[in-house]
Parts: C-alpha cells; structure tokens; sequence
C-alpha cells in the first residue's frame, strides 16, 4: 500500500534549480536508502516529504492520519525539558491519555465528584493507554537513551552538546515508533556500538517505512531494501542496498553513454549527408532533417563532477612515531594505561570504541598537543603530520575557501608538480564561483570538504584523521579512501565508519571490555574474532568501569647499534650521495632534446632505469635515517 507520493517536485533558490521535477513513491514497511552528492537536494527533499518545505511546483500527497516522525540535523527542544521527557513528547496520543488517566485519578484523590463515572473514564483512560503501548514507555525511553549513548536521561536537553541532542532526538524517532520515520544522518555522534544496536533495531523491531540519509555504507547494505538517488535535480530508483545500487547506476551510466555515443554517430551521419546534398535541405528529406536537429537539440546528461584527492607524501625513517608505556588522563580520570605503540612507514590503523573511552585524548597526546600522565612519546626525525580534527578546527569563518587554503600562496606542490590553488580546489568539487564563497556560509559537509583541502594540501608522513567521515558524502569518501590506499605513508584514523575501516585499515586498535588491544586487519576481520570468542556474547562495560590497559601488539625497539650497524651506517652517506647522484644525472639526461629521438625501446629501457635508481636512493636514505635514530636513541 502506498503511503507517499511525490509528484514533479520543483524548487529553485536564486539561480539555482534544487529540484527539477523529482518523483517518488513509498509503501507501507518500505526501507529506502536516499544517496547523492552534498548540495545535491537530498536534505531539501527529505523536508519536502516532511511537509516542512513547500515545493515551487508539484506536490506531496500522503495517507489520511500518516504519522511522520524526522530526525533533522539540528533538533530543537522546548527550554527545561530533560532527555526522557523530551522523547516521551513525540508520543502525543500516549502521553495525551497518561495526562487524562492522571487528571481523572487526582479528581477521585480530591472526592466531592459522583464515583461511578469517575470510575469508568479512568478505566477508559487506562485500556488507551494500554493500546498505546503500556505503562511502561519510559522504561523503553530510558532503555533506549542508553543504546544510544545518552547516560544522564534526566539531565535538561538544552545545555547538551549537539552530539547528544541530536542523540536524544533520534531517540524520540525510535520510541515514537511512527509510520513513516525520515533519519537524516542518524549515525553522526553515534559510536560504533551504538551503530550496531541501530541497525538490530531498524531491522528487528522498527515496523514503519524507513527513508534514510546516511552516508554509512554497511547500514545502507544491511537495512534498506531500494536505494533512492538525487543527482541532478532528479530522484532515480535501484532495487537493493548500497552494492546492488552500485552496480546498477554503473550499468545506467554505461547505457547512457552508449545512447549519447549512438546520438553523436546519427548526428556525424546526418550532417555529412547534408554537406554533400545541399540542395536536399530545400527540396526533399525534410523529415530527415528534422530528425538531426532534433537530436542536436537534446540535452546530454551533464558529466558527473569528480572529486580526486592526492596526498604529498616526503620520506620519513622506517620508525615514524613511538609510544613507550604511555598514560593518558584527562580530568583526573585515567583513559589510557600502558600503551606501547611502533607506528612504522606504511601502518593504517583505525582507533575505534565508545564516546567518551579516549580517542581524541590520545590522538591528542601522540601529537604532542598534550602531555601524557605517565610514559613517553617520540616522534622520528624527519616524521611530519597533517592532522584533521573533529572540529575543522583552523577554518577561519570570515574568509573565503580560497584564502583559507591558500594561506597567501597561488600555487601548491604537490606529486612533484606545481598547481595552481584554484584548480587544486576543483578537485574537491569547488568551482571558480563558488571558491569565492564565505567559509561561515557553508554546509557541514562543504566545511568538511575545505577541512580535507587544507589538510591535504602539504607534504606529509602520517596523516591523523579524527572522524573525517562526518558530513561526508559517499562519493568523497571513496575518494579518500582511494587516495588513503595509495599513500605510501602513515595514518592514524579515529572513525565509527565501518565501511571505511575495512577498506583501509591494516590494523584496528579497540577500546571494549574496558581494555584496548591491538587487531590486525580491519572491522569486519575484528568483528568475525569477536564473534568466534565465547566471551564477545558478554555485555560490555560502560566507559567508566574501568581504565583501559593497551596492549599493542607490536616489537618493542630495539635501541643502540650492533657492531655490524655502525661499520654499514659509516658507509650510508657515501652510497647516498652516490645514488643521488645517479638519479640526477639521469634525470639530466631525461632534459636533453635528443632523447626524444630514441626509440620507444629505448625509452622504455631508460624510464625502467630511472625509476630502480630512484627507488635505490630512497631504499638507502630511509636505511641511514633508521640507523642514525636508532643510535642517537
């Protein structure tokens, strides 16, 4: 049964067309996945389907007495209320008969009123309430608070961070239990346990239809059962979830270029024909030519922008960073307790566990922001880092996008090569217009965009992202992950994106059960070990039971320099100079005209040269690099 329909919706702020035409329909229990581009309309739709936003043209129809319950990125609450009230509020017809059972009730107290039909609308208050779903809805408020990380359920909600309202709110959603529920973003704030149990709930208890606007790409595959895309003012419809839409918008994708590729070959023909018969355009085939020029007149699709990321990456030691015994505290609360950590050239680990348990705090103490309450930390010599926070910190809201990564420059160096700052910008999906645009007058997932930008825009040997998947479309986060996957260096990611963690990670490090452990490979490989543990059906501690002991399992550095090191370490700068030396020379050779006139063999011989010399050099360079720390430690 239909519940929803959207019929040629239409809507244009300044020059700008949002919506060209966009239709949908939703049935009764249908899970839908709303995908696209920030900026693309998804929010804009998402209001529209609401009945919060009112379309240009076209309309919205839904069943009479639809219950429609939206979680909106930035929830508002009446002042005073706390946490468990402000969920029991979107229970309107339960909590309109707990508010006459109780009037009735305190009327029987006071006496002076004839019993009889006191007694029978209390009793007729009580069995609605019962059909609403019981007595006991803020035992399931609370229970639900909990799953979703909010601990102080009588706290007031106004003077909460917008990570826990925006928890609160979605609490409200769930326990509302509406007939059409819209989560725009639901995941944002959550960790990954709370995840998990949104994911059991949408699919185990939640009876409603479901529109969801996540960028979380496991909860797209494992909840929704069609995949709704806005791309260029349009909604197109995939059966399935996150992978079965891909690989049916590749298989639209491949079709309409062959459609635009058959329309350019009729066009070639066509006008062909008509330079060598010129006297047809006046005399016959008229048909035909209208023909050509109605298809010269059709619009193509406009190609789909394309955001591409490319770290510059400078040579470190084979030893980027270290952690000996490492304490973390903040607030007289111990977070971290004996973490010995190796990161070398190469590692990815993800950093995951609850809200609270300690991410941010290490990250902060392994850049040497902070200073650790026991232990030590040393960075390699030539260790450089590019850190993303949580917050984007370092934007500056009153410039523009292209002075907040410029910082003064036109042009950046990056894979080697010089590029202008404006065209760097494009790879981020900025246009020329827009680079022109306020920092403060952006969405979250444009700041996000910037934030990435100037993070990336420097030479680096680990990268240290903080939950860099918030307010990120899909489509930049597999950009990032390309380009993650790809460099040759360091990073340390804090993340709850399952999805992001299995592509690329080489080893996860796990707050639970009040410990941290190390684990190789990446969620799902952590997640298939929990499962084949007997103790992973045990339910896991609050933050707060206890502090978590590091066990990083990773050698310990060996210090000093055997006899053999030193003797190869006094011959290491000599074999540097000797292998940059053959690279510069050949790099010379390169700069001549006249190799240009050798053959393809030739060439190909040459570059194969090149590049082992190259390699060469770098080999050597990091091996003086790990021995001279090593001896200076």
């Amino acid at each position: 049964m239909t519940i929803l329909t959207a019929n040629g919706l239409r809507l244009r702020y300044g020059e700008r067309e949002i919506l060209q035409g966009a239709s949908l329909s939703i049935e009764a229990r249908e899970r839908l996945g709303l995908v696209g581009r920030n900026g693309s309309g998804k929010t804009t739709l998402v209001r529209m389907l609401a009945g919060e936003l009112v379309p240009d043209e076209g309309e919205v129809v839904t069943r009479t007495g639809l219950r429609v319950e939206v979680l909106a990125q930035e929830p508002r609450f009446p002042p005073g209320v706390s946490a468990v009230e402000a969920v029991l509020a979107g229970l309107r017809q339960w909590q309109a008969a707990i508010d006459r059972h109780a009037e009735i009730s305190a009327r029987l107290e006071r006496g002076g009123e004839e019993l009889e039909p006191l007694l029978l609308a209390q009793a007729d208050a009580a069995t609605e309430v019962e059909r609403l779903g019981g007595w006991e809805k803020r035992h399931e408020a609370a229970t639900v608070l909990g799953h979703v990380g909010v601990e102080r359920i009588d706290a007031p909600v106004e003077p909460m961070s917008g990570g826990e309202r925006r928890r609160v709110a979605l609490a409200r959603v769930l326990v509302a239990a509406p007939d059409l529920a819209i989560l725009d973003e639901p995941t944002n704030h959550l960790d990954i346990a709370a995840i998990e149990w949104l994911e059991r709930w949408l699919v185990e208890r939640f009876d409603g239809a479901l529109v969801l606007v996540t960028h979380d790409r496991f909860l797209l595959d494992r909840v929704v059962s069609r995949t709704l895309e806005v791309e260029d003012g349009r909604v197109y419809s995939y059966e399935g979830g996150w992978g079965m839409y891909l690989e049916a918008k590749a298989e639209r994708q491949a079709h309409a270029e062959r459609a635009e590729s058959n329309r350019r070959n009729f066009l070639r023909r066509e006008l062909e024909w008509l330079r060598r018969t010129p006297q047809a355009r006046t005399t016959k085939q008229k048909a035909r030519i209208q023909r050509a020029e109605g298809a010269l007149s059709q619009t193509t699709r406009r190609a789909e922008g394309t955001t591409r990321f490319e770290l510059e990456h400078v040579r470190s030691g084979s030893t980027v960073l270290e952690a000996e015994a490492l304490a973390v505290e903040v607030a007289g609360r111990r977070l971290v307790e004996g973490l010995t950590l190796r990161l070398r050239k190469g590692d990815r680990i993800g950093i995951v566990g609850p809200n609270g348990c300690g991410k941010t705090s290490l990250l902060r103490v392994l850049l040497g922001q902070a200073e650790p309450a026991a232990g030590t930390v040393r960075h390699g010599k030539n260790t450089r880092i590019a850190f993303l926070d949580q917050q984007r910190g370092g934007l500056r809201d009153d410039e523009t996008i292209y002075d907040n990564v410029a910082d003064g420059r036109g042009h950046l160096e990056l894979g080697g090569q010089t590029m202008e700052v404006r065209a760097y910008l494009e790879r981020f999906l900025f246009s020329s217009h827009e680079q022109r645009k306020r920092v403060g007058e952006l969405s979250g997932g444009e700041r996000a965009r910037v934030a990435l930008a100037r993070t990336l825009r420097d030479g680096a040997n680990v990268v240290v992202l903080d939950e860099p998947t918030n307010d990120l479309d899909v489509t930049t986060l597999s950009a990032l992950e390309e380009a993650l996957l790809d460099y040759p260096g360091t990073l340390l990611v804090v993340t709850h994106d399952r999805w992001f963690l299995d592509r690329i990670a080489t080893a996860i490090l796990v707050f639970e059960d009040g410990r941290a452990t190390l684990h190789p490979g990446g969620y799902s490989d952590w997640v298939e070990r929990r499962r084949a543990t007997p103790e992973a059906e045990a339910p896991a501690p609050t933050p707060k039971a206890s502090p978590p002991v590091v066990e990083a399992a990773v050698p310990k550095p060996r210090k000093g320099l055997t006899w053999a090191e030193q003797r190869e370490l006094e011959g290491l700068l000599d074999r540097v100079d000797e292998a940059e030396q053959r690279v510069a020379a050949l790099e010379a050779e390169l700069a001549q005209p006249e190799f240009y006139a050798r053959s393809d063999e030739e060439r190909r011989a040459f570059f194969g040269e090149l590049e082992a010399a190259k390699a060469e050099a770098e080999a050597v360079t990091e091996r003086w690099a790990e021995l001279e720390e090593r001896r200076e430690g």
